[in-house]
């Protein structure tokens, strides 16, 4: 049991498992827009979500107590070394046009981790930001970078789906900064230090409202995405600060992966569209 213990403190501490999260996201995308699926993308979001969460991460510890460095966070430094060297192969796989995009969000993502001002933190810890650069990171990544890969055009039916990707990822992160309430520096002034948990949960369930009246406005309304958004409305509902951090690093980030299962399951049965 020991054994299984640590190797699912690696798959969660590693950051596999929210690489998975993101990957089914961009699959999501992929099915539901009927984008031409790519390999060489798939493999890059995966990989490249793996690196960037364990960059953001580790960074700052590794940078600051190199000489007590803990055997587990080293092998995670040697995975992460393998996977960047992964996604740097499949980078170049890529379209030049996709490849731009990816620069921005690396671009993002430096912002966020590093401290590029002298005497200011990075903005990780500007007040009230986090949420918004995450949820738009993740939507360029798995809504924008298959639609630049697979030359499809940014009309406005992609921008009203990567606004309701974007809805959908700041739901999922509301839950995690209700649960680390306790643990969230106060000066952070995340959304639920802000407005207090009732009101965050109240905006985030109106949040998936919205969700699913652009659903239905945009004609892509499916009985498979109202079972998922009342998934993630029961976990945003019994989110509370008492919650185990698993409640948030593993069963949260697994709504996409399992929304993405089921989504395949009824595509290889070819049920209608409507689920």
């Amino acid at each position: 049991m020991k054994i299984f213990r640590q190797l699912f403190r690696f798959y969660i501490n590693s950051s596999i498992h929210v690489g998975l999260s993101c990957l089914a996201l961009l699959l999501i995308t992929q099915q539901q827009l009927f984008f031409s699926s790519s390999f060489s993308l798939s493999l890059f979001v995966f990989l490249g979500t793996i690196f960037a969460y364990d960059f953001v991460k580790y960074e700052s510890l590794i940078r600051r107590k190199k000489n007590a460095i803990r055997r587990e966070l080293k092998v995670i430094v040697g995975f992460s070394a393998v996977v960047f060297l992964g996604l740097l192969y499949y980078f170049f796989q890529l379209q030049f046009r996709t490849q731009l995009g990816v620069f921005f969000i690396v671009l993002l993502t430096l912002l966020y981790a590093l401290p590029f001002f002298p005497n200011r933190s990075n903005a990780r810890n500007w007040k009230g930001i986090k949420i918004y650069i995450v949820s738009l990171c993740w939507t360029l990544t798995t809504v924008f970078l298959p639609a630049l890969e697979g030359d499809f055009s940014l009309d406005g039916f992609v921008l009203l789906y990567g606004l309701q990707r974007f809805i959908m990822v700041f739901v999922l992160i509301l839950i995690f900064e209700i649960v680390d309430l306790k643990n969230d520096d106060p000066l952070l002034q995340t959304v639920p230090q802000h407005i207090g948990l009732e009101r965050t949960k109240k905006l985030g369930f109106g949040l998936l409202i919205f969700f699913i009246a652009l659903d239905f406005w945009t004609g892509n309304f499916s009985l498979l995405s109202l079972f998922f958004i009342l998934i993630t409305a029961f976990f945003l509902a019994f989110a509370n600060e008492k919650r185990s951090h698993y409640y948030t690093l593993f069963w949260v980030e697994a709504i996409p992966i399992f929304w993405w299962i089921t989504l395949l399951f009824f595509s290889i049965l070819g049920n209608l569209h409507f689920w």
